[in-house]
């Protein structure tokens, strides 16, 4: 497990982490939201040991990172712009950190270059960005540390790579208990591979929750009331975070089970209704306007 305790860093006058506290549990992905200047980068950084904090802890399963060898050899850092070797290939880099990972699966890492058609002989410094992050990724991977940190991992990637690396993640979760934590500014990315999301914004924690937990306790129907009596009666005494109206259809955001939403309408006359599912975007517009920020601006525009 991941303890994060009233983390801060400041570069000169710029507070780049502001207090954050964020725990993340083995065997799960947790995914970092945040515009560029969130922080994100700078969290990862103390995270894998390469930053000190100014303030506050960081323990990878009950040891402090920072300048500890040991702790250090859970992790495997990923950074926005991979660094390789002058002149290196991938069979270079490989070597290296085979000597590093006393774990790392040779074998496996050249099935994956592969599945992946990466030359191991061809210089890296020819490679795109995407092919460059496929490797750092493939390494990663074949590291076989328990945690794996990313920044801005499918960044650079087509979506059949996105969903190759995704799957590999599954599969290397489900066979070995790898824990991924990745950060990213792009929420559509995460949707479906996260089972906690954490939400930066400049240098602090907006949000952290569960996934699942969010995507239960918050519902989205669509309406059409027979009369505005059953409309009152449907709404009365429900957390209505959103109600947008179209004509007669109504499309109401509630904080509720679906269970409940569907109990509390069994008891009103509508015309037509249905609960549907909410994306990533949804929830997480529907929880930050609760808290007064427009996430469609930090996030999304």
């Amino acid at each position: 497990m991941i303890e994060i305790h009233n983390l801060t860093k400041h570069f000169d006058n710029v507070k780049a982490v502001d207090d954050v506290s964020v725990s993340i549990r083995e065997k799960t992905v947790f995914g970092l939201i945040g515009t560029n200047g969130a922080g994100k980068s700078t969290v990862l950084r103390m995270l894998s040991g390469v930053l000190k904090p100014d303030e506050g802890t960081v323990a990878v399963d009950n040891m402090p990172v920072y300048d500890n060898v040991e702790a250090k050899k859970k992790l495997f850092f990923i950074a926005d712009e991979p660094y390789f070797f002058a002149n290196a290939n991938a069979g270079t880099m490989e070597h290296y950190y085979s000597g590093i990972f006393e774990d790392f699966n040779k074998l496996e890492f050249y099935q994956y270059l592969d599945k992946f058609e990466l030359d191991k002989n061809r210089k890296i410094g020819t490679f795109s960005k995407g092919m460059k992050k496929q490797l750092a990724l493939l390494l990663g991977i074949c590291s076989h540390t328990k945690y794996i940190l990313c920044d801005e991992t499918f960044d650079g990637l087509d979506p059949v790579m996105r969903q190759g690396i995704k799957s590999i993640f599954a599969k290397e979760m489900e066979e070995r208990g790898l824990t991924p934590v990745i950060a990213s500014h792009n929420l559509r990315e995460l949707e479906d591979i996260c089972d906690h999301v954490g939400l930066l914004h400049k240098g602090g924690v907006l949000l952290s929750k569960d996934l699942e937990d969010m995507k239960c306790n918050i519902q989205k129907v669509q309406c059409v009331f027979s009369s505005v009596d059953d409309e009152l009666k449907a709404l009365n005494g429900i957390d209505v975070l959103k109600k947008e109206q179209r004509g007669s259809l109504c499309t109401i955001t509630v904080r509720s089970t679906r269970e409940e939403v569907e109990a509390r309408f069994a008891t009103v006359d509508t015309i037509f209704y249905e609960v549907l599912p909410l994306s990533l975007e949804e929830i997480f517009i529907s929880e930050t306007e609760v808290v007064g920020y427009d996430i469609k601006k930090l996030i999304l525009g």
